[in-house]
């Protein structure tokens, strides 16, 4: 199960459909070299995970102390 709070960036807990990169590691270029944005397969792959793991109700929320997954987050928007 990916851990969506280990990471620097929630999106990195799983890896890249388009790149291959594995978790933990930002996307690469075709040419090798770090990408400026995650890719977006990839973004829809970590929201689809996380829901799946967590439900449609939960979000996650950036705090000082890192990444925090709050159950309800979305139900109080």
């Amino acid at each position: 199960m990916p851990n969506f709070t280990a990471y620097g960036h929630p999106v990195l807990a799983v890896a890249c459909p388009t790149c291959g990169t594995a978790p933990g590691f930002w996307c690469r270029r075709p040419s090798a070299h770090m990408a400026s944005n995650l890719h977006a397969a990839r973004r829809a792959e970590a929201d689809r995970v996380f829901m799946e793991q967590h439900g449609p109700t939960a979000a996650i929320i950036h705090a000082a102390s890192g990444w925090l997954i709050d159950p309800c987050g979305r139900a109080r928007d």
